[in-house]
């Protein structure tokens, strides 16, 4: 274990959460709020001394394996969050700690769940750093490091696929670096485009920032008590959209940029995750004009709560908690399934999915004919026997982490489809549930207990899970 290493690269890490501190300070002095920017300044000049006290310990070797890319994640994403969570106490906004720890942590994950009652209560630099939060974690803070600054030679790629989401990650071009620095133009271009928009419909600047941030990031903290059942449909419409476009694998826009436009198009998991959300739409939909409502205001209503749930955003324009039993438990299904790999959603991902499913035609086909060689495609490619058993391996520890914390969850006595729901939108980062923790509903009613139980299902859904168990094997820490 190259201890050294992973000091230096917490310390990068402190270092620029130090700097992502600054523009909810700024927002706090725009504002007139001197006291809760006070607080942001002084926790940044913490994150500081901090980085450079990490900085201190210089690494003898700059090799970096896989063990060590999953331990820095899941390290750097903790730590962040531990101080992330302390202008929430500080200002008192957020009085219990492990309250404010949970409200980052949902934050940076881009879950979207929160303890919250009166979100309109909280000052501008607080609802902005929750949503910036959004922004920072939906495509990485370790990304984003590797996209400015040259680290660990050729081993960075051990860091990306630590941290971004889906059963595998490869290099758009030939340097990471390059990579990262690529993905991060791509999501700062879409944020800004969305921005403008919203601002066109005649949002006001803070709330077009804040909204765009939590649709870029797949995160869904609202700044509104309605989260955005109180915008015109306009505004719901271009956030429908951009949720959609944030929910694609983002190497489907590397194609748009290169011209290389059939590439882009043939991307299988592009195209289901497309047919996954239109279908859904039309049979929620169809399910609730059976059920009385205007058929236009139904497929509106349907295809931003579809695309919010699926891309696991988690934004609400109406309490789909209250819609027939049908719709609901599509909800449900959405949950799981989430977006692309390679974007900035949650869930298990549209990819593994569709391999899942080939896998089991695969099967039955060898039952028929034993004899047969098959072979699991994907985008006319033979998929390699590690990428299948990776994903085998993470519905594995997906169905553990899911049961432990639902028999866990149960201690509080609540109804199982609250504690059900809680686990699937904080494991896949969605943000809302069913019944107590529905979009009119929150988190505040958990124990202490059971609210780091979620934290821990949140971090990691984040990191795919096995950043987070790594961290917890004896065989993880000893020397080789």
């Amino acid at each position: 274990m190259n201890y050294r290493m992973i000091c230096s690269i917490l310390g990068h890490v402190v270092m620029l959460q130090s700097v992502l501190m600054l523009p909810p300070c700024l927002v706090g002095y725009l504002y007139g709020e001197n006291k809760n920017a006070f607080i942001y300044l002084t926790v940044a000049a913490f994150c500081l001394l901090l980085g450079l006290a990490f900085r201190i310990i210089k690494p003898k070797s700059r090799t970096f394996y896989a063990r060590e890319g999953f331990v820095c994640v899941s390290l750097s994403w903790i730590i962040m969050s531990l101080i992330g969570a302390l202008p929430f106490y500080l200002s008192g906004e957020i009085p219990s700690y492990p309250d404010a720890l949970f409200e980052i942590i949902s934050g940076f994950t881009t879950t979207g769940s929160s303890i919250l009652t009166d979100i309109e209560a909280l000052s501008h630099c607080n609802l902005f750093w929750r949503s910036f939060s959004h922004w920072i974690g939906g495509m990485g803070v370790l990304v984003f490091i590797l996209a400015i600054l040259p680290m660990a030679g050729g081993s960075t790629m051990n860091l990306m696929k630590a941290e971004s989401p889906g059963p595998s990650v490869g290099k758009l071009v030939p340097k990471t670096q390059q990579t990262a620095f690529l993905l991060y133009a791509i999501y700062f271009a879409l944020t800004i485009v969305e921005t403008i928009l919203l601002l066109a419909g005649g949002m006001p600047l803070f709330d077009s920032i804040c909204h765009a941030f939590g649709t870029a990031g797949t995160g869904g903290f609202g700044i509104k008590n309605s989260s955005i059942g109180g915008y015109s449909t306009y505004l719901q419409n271009v956030i429908t959209i951009f949720m959609f476009l944030f929910g694609v694998n983002f190497t489907f826009y590397y194609y748009l940029l290169i011209r290389k436009v059939k590439n882009a198009f043939n991307l299988e998991e592009v195209r289901w995750y497309f047919y996954i959300y239109m279908v859904a739409t039309l049979l929620i939909t169809m399910n609730l004009s059976i059920d009385g409502a205007p058929f236009f205001h139904s497929m509106q209503q349907a295809a931003f709560q579809v695309a919010s749930i699926m891309t696991t955003t988690g934004y609400a324009t109406t309490d789909f908690n209250l819609w027939p039993q049908f719709s609901r438990t599509i909800m449900v299904i959405l949950m799981f399934i989430g977006a692309c790999a390679g974007s900035t959603g949650g869930g298990i991902k549209v990819s593994r999915i569709t391999l899942y499913l080939k896998q089991v035609r695969k099967e039955l086909k060898q039952q028929i004919h034993p004899r047969q060689i098959c072979i699991t495609k994907m985008d006319h490619k033979g998929v390699e026997h590690t990428t299948i058993r990776s994903c085998n391996v993470f519905l594995m520890a997906y169905v553990v982490v899911f049961v432990g914390s639902l028999l866990l969850l149960s201690l509080n006595g609540f109804d199982f489809t609250t504690n059900f729901t809680a686990i699937a939108a904080t494991l896949n980062n969605i943000g809302p549930g069913l019944d107590m923790v529905g979009p009119a509903g929150n988190f505040s009613e958990f124990s202490v207990f059971s609210k780091f139980i979620l934290m821990f299902d949140m971090l990691a859904g984040r990191l795919e899970i096995i950043p987070m168990l790594i961290i917890f094997h004896p065989a993880t820490w000893r020397k080789q």
